[in-house]
């Protein structure tokens, strides 16, 4: 990564939720997602040990030794929505991302009693739960901002019927100019909700081509971006952005993002209130699980998964 292309000053908005429902809150949420794909939210109401318990459980995990951690390899796993791993798809990769995974994905209570690691399961369903007050009401605010004004069950159900959550370690890294934590790349989730925690090194594209803004943790904050599922339902108006994390050579760094998914047998395309008012859809309609097995099927690539879904 070029450090003569990060912008010194540069910041993605930072919104205080403590009033969502004020129209110049809600007027900064909808400008953030289509103006910059990034924001950081303040006062959401998730409780601070709920995310110092996450952050405590991450560790734990990945001090467990490494016969323990590989029981949930693709090889041991026992189930698909359990995966513990090492950088992005390396089939697909030249080289190797600096990144090790546990990657969750939710079912029921019962699974996860049953398959999760129980030294971080009961922090991660935790963690899982309680944002989802402030999901669904960054999700009606964006909704109203596309003049769809009711959103019902099978709407929310598009919207946000799965989720999985990511505890990602990076361990410090000899030669950190040599490698990335996680190459460029956009998600393909509807919104993502990531905790970062003390370390830095999180980058997003900005407006100006190849320009990229440093994204500071902030205590008690949450990164909120757009991902391509977003972008393709909002027929475009929404941006789902590039974003990367660099090696860091002095200490060791993770986050938590929780990916907030329509869920796989779900077909996505711009919202029939958009195209109903003579809107051109620029997206064709395609089948969630197909665009998420494109995705991980190639290494990171910046923001070629959405021509699977252009028309």
């Amino acid at each position: 990564m070029c450090m003569t292309n990060i912008v010194p000053q540069g910041s993605i908005p930072i919104i205080d939720m403590s009033n969502w429902e004020d129209l110049k809150v809600a007027k900064s949420i909808c400008d953030a997602a289509s103006e910059w794909g990034f924001f950081q939210i303040v006062n959401h109401d998730v409780p601070v040990e709920v995310l110092e318990n996450i952050k405590d459980a991450t560790y734990n995990f990945f001090r467990l030794p490494a016969e323990v951690k590989n029981k949930y390899s693709k090889e041991h796993s026992s189930s698909n929505n359990v995966r513990f791993g090492t950088s992005f798809t390396p089939q697909a990769e030249k080289a190797l991302e600096w990144k090790d995974y546990l990657s969750l994905f939710y079912v029921s209570e019962e699974e996860a009693s049953a398959l999760w690691p129980s030294v971080c399961r009961e922090q991660v369903l935790d963690y899982m739960k309680k944002p989802e007050v402030v999901i669904k009401q960054l999700l009606q605010v964006l909704m109203k901002g596309l003049n769809v004004n009711e959103v019902d069950e099978a709407k929310e159900s598009l919207l946000m019927g799965s989720m999985r959550t990511n505890l990602n370690y990076y361990p410090k890294c000899p030669n950190p100019e040599l490698t990335v934590g996680v190459g460029r790349h956009s998600d393909v989730s509807t919104l993502t909700i990531l905790l970062q925690y003390e370390i830095g090194g999180l980058f997003v594209r900005g407006n100006e081509g190849d320009d990229w803004i440093h994204v500071p943790p902030i205590k008690g904050s949450l990164v909120i971006n757009v991902g391509d599922a977003l972008q393709i339902m909002s027929n475009g108006r929404y941006r789902s952005v590039e974003h990367r994390v660099v090696a860091n050579g002095s200490k060791n760094r993770i986050s938590v993002p929780i990916f907030v998914n329509p869920r796989p047998v779900d077909m996505i395309e711009p919202l029939p209130e958009l195209v109903a008012n003579s809107e051109k859809p620029i997206y064709k309609q395609v089948l969630y699980s197909d665009y998420i097995k494109h995705f991980f099927r190639k290494a990171h690539d910046g923001k070629k998964t959405i021509e699977f879904a252009e028309l």
